[in-house]
C-alpha cells in the first residue's frame, strides 16, 4: 500500500485535477468533431518504435520503448526538419507516475499507432506555407518529466522508469540516422510540457546538428510561470519541485540556473531562458487556459468551486475575477521581460483564453486566425526564422483582440500535442 505524506496530498489532488481536466477535454472534442472539417482531412501518419533504445535504457514509465511519428520531408524542405515534442502534464511521485504508466504518456504501447497532421505539422502548402515540405516529427511523451529525468534504479514493485532524458537522446540519434545530421535548417517546437521539453532542451539540440545550420526553438504554450494561486499558496512550484525530485532531473537542467537556485526552480522558463544562447520564439497567451485552471485557480486553490464557470469561459468571470486574471496577464509579462528583445529571441503573445495554438490550422496559419499586427502566428514565425523581420509582439488585454475568436473552439479539438 502507498501511503501519502499529508504535504503531498493536495499536490496529488493537483495533478489528478491536471488529468480530469485533459479527460473533459476528450469529451468536450466529441462537441465539436466539425472543427475537423475546417483543418482539411489531414492525412495519416504511422507510429515508429525506437527499439534499440530499450538497451540504452532509454523506455517510457513501463519500460516500453519510446515512439514518434514520421512524415520525409520533399522538394526543397529535403535537409530542413521540424521536431515537434507532444505534450500531457506531468507527474510527481510514485502515486501519479503510477497512474500515468497505463495511459498513453506512459507506455508506447498504449499509444494510438497513427496520428493525424495539422498546423506547424501539415504537409500543405495552403495551410503550413513555410514548412510543408520540412521533415516532420512528432515525439510521442511517455516519460512525464518533460524528457529531464534519468533514475538508474527501477524500483521491482512499481517497475516505473525514469528515463526521459535518455528517451529524449535515444530518439535524436535515430532522427540523426535518418538524415538530420545534415539538416540545414531545424526547429525544435512542441505544445505544452512538450514546449516545456522545447526551452529545455534547446541548447543541448543545437549542438547535435552541423555547426552551420540554421537552428532555433518554437516553444508553444510551454512558458508555465512561478506564481500565487488565488489562494496565496506556491502550488506550481512545490509540484515541479516534486517533479524534478521523483525523476532525478537536477544534472539534465541547465547548470546556469542550477548554480544558484533550486533544481525545482530551474524547470520554470523564467529562470533558465536568458541562459539559452539559441535563438528562440515563444508562442503563448497570457491568458493560458491551462495555466488559470490549474496554476492560478485550481480545485486545491477553490475548494467551493466557485471559479467553474469562469475557467471553462473567461467571458463569465465576475469583475472580480477578471480582475484577478488580468494580474495573472501582468504576472506573466513580467516572467516574459527576462527573455530580452534581440533579433534572436522572439515573441507572439495573444491575448486568447487557448492553450496550444501551433497545431491546428485555426489558430496557426488560416486567414481569420488570431493576428498580431495584422500576422499570423506561422507568417511571425517564419519571418524570424529566416531572418526576414523580427517580431516582438505582446497583445492588449482581454477582452480586446477581435481575432481570438475561433480560437477557444480550437483548444477543444484532439490535437496530437494533447
Amino acid at each position: 500500500m502507498i501511503r501519502l505524506h499529508p504535504n503531498q496530498m493536495y499536490i496529488n489532488f493537483f495533478w489528478l485535477e491536471m488529468e480530469s481536466s485533459r479527460i473533459r477535454r476528450q469529451w468536450l472534442n466529441l462537441l465539436v468533431c466539425a472543427l475537423v472539417l475546417l483543418e482539411g482531412e489531414g492525412y495519416i501518419i504511422p507510429k515508429t518504435l525506437v527499439q534499440n533504445a530499450v538497451s540504452k535504457g532509454a523506455v517510457c514509465l513501463d519500460g516500453s520503448p519510446p515512439a514518434y511519428h514520421f512524415d520525409q520531408g520533399f522538394g526543397e524542405g529535403i535537409n530542413n526538419w521540424l521536431i515537434h515534442i507532444q505534450g500531457g502534464g506531468w507527474c510527481n511521485d510514485v502515486t501519479s507516475c503510477l497512474y500515468r504508466k497505463d495511459t498513453p504518456l506512459g507506455s508506447s504501447y498504449k499509444m494510438v499507432d497513427e496520428v493525424s497532421f495539422y498546423g506547424i505539422l501539415s504537409n500543405e502548402q495552403q495551410y503550413n506555407p513555410d514548412l510543408y515540405s520540412w521533415n516532420r516529427v512528432l515525439v510521442r511523451y511517455c516519460d512525464g518529466s518533460s524528457f529531464t529525468g534519468d533514475v538508474e534504479e527501477v524500483n521491482s514493485t512499481t517497475n516505473l522508469h525514469f528515463r526521459g532524458a535518455r528517451i529524449f537522446s535515444a530518439v535524436m540519434e535515430e532522427l540523426l540516422a535518418k538524415g538530420m545530421r545534415n539538416a540545414k535548417n531545424a526547429i525544435l517546437s512542441g505544445c505544452s510540457a512538450g514546449g516545456l521539453t522545447a526551452i529545455l532542451h534547446c541548447d543541448n539540440f543545437k549542438t547535435l546538428l552541423p555547426s552551420g545550420a540554421n537552428v532555433r526553438c518554437v516553444p508553444d504554450a510551454g512558458y508555465f510561470i512561478n506564481v500565487e494561486d488565488i489562494s496565496g499558496a506556491h502550488r506550481i512550484e512545490e509540484f515541479y519541485s516534486q517533479v524534478v525530485s521523483t525523476h532525478g532531473s537536477a544534472k539534465n537542467l541547465p547548470t546556469l540556473c542550477t548554480s544558484k537556485l533550486s533544481p525545482g526552480l530551474c524547470f520554470f522558463p523564467q529562470n533558465v531562458v536568458s541562459q539559452i544562447d539559441t535563438p528562440i520564439f515563444i508562442i503563448n497567451s497570457p491568458y493560458d487556459s491551462w495555466q488559470i485552471n490549474n496554476i492560478l485557480a485550481s480545485g486545491a486553490a477553490d475548494p467551493n468551486d466557485r471559479w467553474h464557470n469562469c475557467k471553462l469561459d473567461i467571458s463569465k468571470c465576475s469583475p472580480d475575477q477578471l480582475r484577478i486574471v488580468q494580474g495573472f496577464k501582468m504576472e506573466f509579462e513580467k516572467a516574459l521581460s527576462v527573455v530580452g528583445d534581440s533579433p534572436s529571441k522572439g515573441w507572439f503573445i495573444d491575448s486568447c483564453y487557448t492553450h496550444c495554438q501551433t497545431e491546428s490550422q485555426v489558430t496557426w496559419s488560416q486567414s481569420d486566425a488570431p493576428h498580431l499586427a495584422n500576422i499570423t502566428m506561422a507568417k511571425a514565425v517564419a519571418d524570424w526564422f529566416f531572418g526576414r523581420s523580427p517580431f516582438h509582439q505582446v497583445d492588449c488585454n482581454y477582452p480586446c483582440n477581435p481575432t481570438c475568436k475561433n480560437s477557444q473552439q480550437a483548444d477543444l479539438k484532439d490535437h496530437p500535442g494533447m
